[in-house]
């Protein structure tokens, strides 16, 4: 069965009549602009149209009623191990605020804020950037609920601090980030893949690139040695340099903690990964139709941890380390919770958990952490038990 039959069985009427309204402004859009959208525009309206996307209409997203699940969803060992190299962080600086973009259902901040509650120290403030209006109420009910006496800590932002001091948490953030599409042309030219409505959804275009800097991004890759074939298809992230951009303007102080799936530049273009990373999710199920009912379903691509790295560093911000989430887990001390919780009534759960968190067949091999620093240097105990950063 096609993902859009089974999202019209799944979905309720409201959330249905919600997509269409998406689709008739994703067909408008395509009109003014001469019959088609370059995928990165359709990405980014299917995900943040406001009140029709993905994050930013009332679907539930996370946890087992919604479409997927991450790990501070799964588990709170993630947010308690975390917590570690938050502690490290506050404490070199002699204190600061966590801020934490893109919160999901505040399960992160509400683990991350208990154990610090109960080893310190505390950050002065926990920031959360939260786009979606149904994920921020739902991340205040829950603090408040959990951590009542903590909740005047934790303050909601639109923006960016202009000044900030501490600890940046992204988990789970830049897959969802809009990226061009490409593919390598008969003859080895650059082409970008258009989106234009059909009588039925939609239907793809690969043209000579429009976008800015897509052409040259792509020969870039091109004179590494990378996406070279006819026919080979990918995804390429532009607004990587300009997100970094802002970020390192606001961080005066501190280590910005990316945690997300994705690959070193070598490893995301190789030569038989011919159709790129792009990804969506309904329902828990995986599927790669990212047209089947926009605002319905998530749609990712993997992160380009070296293409992150460099964009980081032409902004200012130092590259502090690059692991696996296993390792980064490791050297936070997952084996010390662990080895606390094994005699209590959780300890099977907690150990069920844990190889999710760290097995290379679940997400430790699969989810990379990568560190950006300013004004403050490590060594930083997330990448104490191995630094792969010659890998990027």
């Amino acid at each position: 069965m096609r993902p859009a039959a089974q999202a019209q069985q799944r979905f309720e009427p409201a959330a249905l009549q919600a997509a269409r309204r998406l689709d008739e402004r994703l067909r408008a859009e395509a009109a003014a602009r001469g019959g088609r959208l370059p995928f990165d525009r359709f990405m980014e309206l299917a995900l943040y149209a406001p009140g029709l996307g993905y994050y930013t209409g009332g679907a539930h997203k996370l946890g087992r009623g919604g479409d997927f699940v991450t790990a501070p969803e799964l588990t709170p060992l993630f947010g308690r191990t975390l917590a570690g190299q938050c502690r490290e962080v506050l404490e070199r600086l002699g204190g600061g605020d966590v801020l934490e973009l893109g919160a999901g259902s505040g399960a992160l901040a509400v683990d991350l804020l208990g154990e610090l509650a109960a080893n310190g120290p505390l950050p002065g403030r926990y920031l959360i950037l939260e786009l979606s209006a149904e994920l921020r109420a739902r991340q205040q009910a829950r603090i408040a609920e959990s951590l009542p006496l903590l909740a005047a800590r934790v303050e909601w932002l639109d923006r960016l601090p202009e000044r900030f001091t501490g600890l940046v948490l992204a988990n789970e953030v830049l897959d969802a980030m809009p990226v061009h599409r490409f593919r390598i042309g008969p003859g080895g030219e650059p082409l970008e893949l258009y989106v234009r409505p059909a009588a039925e959804g939609w239907a793809e275009l690969a043209d000579t690139p429009e976008s800015r800097g897509l052409a040259a991004a792509i020969r870039a890759l091109q004179a590494a040695g990378l996406a070279q074939e006819p026919g080979y298809e990918s995804e390429i992230n532009l607004r990587l340099a300009p997100w970094a951009r802002v970020l390192a303007e606001s961080v005066e102080r501190g280590l910005v903690l990316l945690v997300d799936y994705g690959y070193p530049a070598a490893e995301y273009y190789r030569p038989d990964r011919r159709s790129g990373t792009l990804m969506c999710y309904s329902g828990h199920r995986a599927h790669s139709d990212p047209y089947a009912l926009p605002g319905l379903q998530d749609i990712t691509a993997h992160v380009d941890f070296t293409a992150l790295a460099r964009a980081g560093a032409e902004a200012g911000l130092a590259l502090a380390g690059y692991t696996t989430q296993a390792h980064f887990l490791l050297g936070c001390g997952i084996d010390r919770l662990l080895a606390q919780a094994a005699a209590g009534p959780s300890a099977l759960d907690d150990l069920t958990a844990a190889r999710q968190l760290l097995l290379p067949t679940a997400m430790g091999e699969r989810f990379r952490v990568l560190g950006l620093q300013k004004g403050v240097s490590g060594p930083w105990c997330g990448f104490s038990v191995r630094d792969l950063r010659e890998r990027l």
